[in-house]
C-alpha cells in the first residue's frame, strides 16, 4: 500500500468499539486522517487524542445517532462545512436485538434497521460522488458471516441486513469498475470484541472452541488489504475456518443447511461480534 498517495480523510462508523475502533487504529497508523462517527462522545474523544499522539494524525469527533432520520444529513452537512473530503469509508456501525421477531417493539427494530440498512445507504449515496468525481475512493461495509449462511431462530432480522449489505456492496462495486472506486462486503464471523457484552451471551460464546474465533486486528487488516486492492474479491471472508463454513453451507442442499445452521445456532448466532 503506497500512503504517499493518500489523500483525503477516511470516515468510521461505530467508530468507539470493537471493530469500528480497530478501523481507526489501522487507518490511522497508514496515516489516514480518520472522522470518527458514533454515539458516544467520551469515548470518541478519547479514541481521537490517542490516535493523534501515537501516529501523528489529525482525527475529528462527530458523535451522531444513527438511528435518528435526520442523523446521516446533519453530518454530511457537518463534513462540508469543515471542508472534509471523505475517501475511505467504513460503515460499520451495527448492534444485534436480542429475541425472537414479535418479543421487542416495532421502534426497536426500526431503529435496528435504520442503523444497519438505512444509515449505510444515505451515507454511501451522499459521499460516493465525490470519490467518483475525485476517481479514486474506498468503501467497506461490514456486514457478516451470517449474511452468508442460512438463517437461523432469534436474531431474525440480523442475518437479513448482512445478506442485503453483500449484495448492495456487489451491486455498487459492479456500478463502480470504472471510475475508481473500490467496494467491499467485510463478512466476519466470530470476533473478539464488547459485542458479545452487549447481547448479554458472553458467557455461552467463551464455552466456545478458540479456532473459532478472530482478533479485531487480523479482521480488520484483512478488510483493508482487500479493498485496496481493487481485485474483483467484492466479498471478503477473513479466516480460513470461516471461508469454509460458507463455502459447505453454499454447496448443501438447503434442507441440510437450515438444518445445519439451527443445529449449531442454540443461544447465540452466527455473526461477526462487530
Amino acid at each position: 500500500m503506497n500512503t504517499e498517495q493518500k489523500k483525503g480523510w477516511a470516515l468510521v462508523t461505530g467508530a468507539s468499539a470493537g471493530i469500528g475502533e480497530e478501523f481507526c487504529n489501522q487507518l490511522a497508523a497508514l496515516s489516514w486522517p480518520v472522522v470518527l462517527v458514533a454515539r458516544r462522545k467520551d469515548r470518541l474523544n478519547l479514541l481521537a487524542d490517542r490516535l493523534a499522539k501515537e501516529h501523528g494524525v489529525e482525527c475529528r469527533c462527530y458523535p451522531f445517532d444513527l438511528a435518528l432520520p435526520d442523523a446521516i444529513e446533519k453530518l454530511c452537512a457537518a463534513l462540508e462545512t469543515d471542508a472534509i473530503e471523505i475517501e475511505f469509508l467504513v460503515n460499520n456501525a451495527g448492534y444485534g436485538v436480542a429475541g425472537t421477531f414479535t418479543e421487542p417493539s416495532w421502534q426497536t427494530h426500526a431503529d435496528s434497521l435504520r442503523v444497519m440498512l438505512g444509515s449505510v445507504c444515505e451515507l454511501t449515496w451522499r459521499l460516493l460522488p465525490g470519490m467518483q468525481r475525485r476517481r479514486r475512493g474506498f468503501v467497506v461495509n461490514v456486514a457478516s458471516l451470517a449474511g452468508l449462511v442460512s438463517g437461523s431462530a432469534r436474531h431474525t432480522l440480523y442475518g437479513a441486513t448482512k445478506a442485503f449489505l453483500i449484495r448492495f456492496s456487489e451491486s455498487l462495486a459492479m456500478e463502480n469498475l470504472d471510475t475508481g472506486v473500490s467496494v467491499s462486503a467485510l463478512c466476519p464471523g466470530f470476533t473478539y470484541s464488547e459485542f458479545h457484552d452487549v447481547l448479554g451471551n458472553r458467557e455461552m460464546t467463551s464455552e466456545m472452541a478458540s479456532y473459532m474465533w478472530m482478533n479485531a486486528d487480523e479482521v480488520v487488516r484483512f478488510a483493508i488489504v482487500s479493498v485496496m486492492k481493487q481485485a474483483p474479491l467484492v466479498v471478503a471472508v477473513p479466516g480460513r475456518v470461516n471461508r469454509f463454513i460458507a463455502t459447505l453451507v453454499r454447496l448443501m442442499p438447503r434442507k441440510m443447511a437450515l438444518a445445519f445452521i439451527q443445529r449449531h445456532s442454540k443461544g447465540y448466532r452466527a455473526e461477526d461480534g462487530h
